[in-house]
């Protein structure tokens, strides 16, 4: 009974796992552009609190919009099996096997042969 439940458990919990964002992943190009543009923008909000009055004002709400948009960069999935396939110069390839499936079919095989 409890290797029947352990069986149902690891099925259904390679099922949440592999319920992953699909084609989107994070760029790490995108990441560093990102983070460029936050520290940018960070630098840019001191200056604006250095320089004060109206210029100041005009500086940090520039600095402000820089770093919203070195987030929203940095954090912005892109479509990674266009990218995959137009370098491979074939579109009906299988994907290969994430991470998680490759250990849950280890798990698995490990259980088959006690």
């Amino acid at each position: 009974m409890l290797d029947e439940m352990e069986r149902h458990l690891m099925q259904n919990d390679a099922d949440v796992v592999s319920a992953h964002a699909g084609d989107r992943a994070l760029s790490y190009r995108n990441l560093i552009y990102g983070a460029v543009l936050l520290l940018a923008g960070i630098g840019g909000l001191i200056v604006g609190v250095v320089v004060g009055n109206v210029g100041g004002i005009i500086i940090g709400v520039v600095a402000f919009a820089a770093m919203l948009g070195g987030l929203m960069l940095a954090l912005t999935p892109v479509h990674r099996t266009g990218a995959r396939d137009a370098a491979a110069g074939t579109g009906s390839k299988e994907p290969s096997p994430s991470f998680m499936d490759r250990m849950n079919d280890r798990w698995d095989r490990r259980h088959e042969e006690r």
